[in-house]
């Protein structure tokens, strides 16, 4: 019978193929350098192949090398989760849990979300990681996070999701704009309006992009930003529109007054929240709790900042 690796020696070639560097995956690992380089060296001599090329100045994976990493990340995300599995059959949605949320939805759900669950699952505890869309799913596929909070429409690829909310798309602008006089704002409108908009990568702006279904932006997009923060300074300062999801009104419209907000006619357009998880994970009944307790939370949020068309601004707290 072949010996096989084990789980420890597998964690150091994971930690040294990310990081390539050996005094950082060692510290990754929380264990001293030369306990993971004798690590790396029983792995290689355990499978009579080099997996890493070293020198003074680097450290790579060979071909072989990267292919065995990539299987091993795998075993490492399958053996989690059995250990998950053996302990959540006995008390569910306990111990730690790897939350990815996307920048467009996590300042204005996780402030009240956190205490909710906090309060009903008092055992769970959770690790929440901010990026973009695509890096968490890069994330949730390499086993480093358990559970995503996106939106749709998006090509999530190949993941189980639960529908958790619909989020309006809604128009901000100055207060002294002319559109302000209207109860809805329509798409033809927008056409003739200076837009400014999220940069690209961020999934927000394929929402409203589509929202309106603007098939060529260029012709009247003035300004990209990094955050929904900026776009509605650049607004206040009358410099032109924006799109915004109606979850984020209530924070972003909170420390200025000379911003408004108009629903899209006529059909309202939406994005939908979801929560997303690898369909391998034998966790997906408790996801599904999870998403029962998030839906409910979110509910109370969204109610509370729905645009009121007969309302100039949000007053500001």
């Amino acid at each position: 019978m072949a010996i096989l690796p084990s789980l420890q020696q597998l964690r150091f070639l994971c930690a040294l193929a990310e990081q390539c560097h050996f005094g950082r995956a060692a510290e990754s690992c929380a264990v001293t350098q030369s306990t993971l380089s004798g690590g790396i060296k029983e792995l290689e001599a355990r499978l009579g192949i080099t997996l890493f090329e070293r020198s003074h100045r680097h450290v790579m994976l060979t071909p072989l090398g990267k292919e065995i990493a990539t299987r091993a990340q795998r075993l490492l995300v399958d053996a989690e989760e059995l250990v998950g599995l053996a302990r959540n059959a006995q008390e569910p949605l306990s111990g730690p849990l790897r939350f990815g949320v996307i920048p467009t939805v996590g300042p204005y759900v996780l402030p009240s979300l956190l205490p909710h669950l906090g309060t009903a699952l008092p055992k769970l505890k959770l690790y929440v990681r901010e990026a973009p869309t695509a890096v968490l799913l890069d994330k949730l596929a390499a086993g480093e996070l358990d559970i995503l909070l996106a939106a749709i429409p998006y090509q999530l690829g190949d993941v189980e999701t639960m529908e958790i909310a619909q989020d309006p798309i809604v128009v901000a602008m100055p207060r002294n704009h002319p559109l302000g006089r209207h109860k809805v704002v329509g798409r033809d409108d927008l056409a003739r309006e200076q837009l400014l908009l999220i940069e690209d990568g961020h999934c927000l702006r394929s929402h409203s992009l589509q929202a309106c279904r603007i098939v060529d932006p260029v012709r009247n997009e003035v300004f990209q930003a990094t955050s929904l923060r900026t776009l509605i300074q650049m607004v206040a300062a009358e410099l032109g529109i924006t799109l915004m999801p109606q979850i984020a009104v209530a924070s972003e419209l909170a420390s200025t007054r000379n911003v408004v907000i108009r629903p899209l006619s006529p059909d309202k357009p939406f994005r939908t929240l979801v929560l997303a998880w690898r369909p391998t994970s034998a966790r997906g009944a408790e996801f599904r709790m999870l998403g029962n307790l998030i839906r409910q939370c979110l509910a109370g949020t969204t109610r509370a900042c729905a645009p009121d068309p007969d309302t100039e601004a949000l007053p500001a707290r």
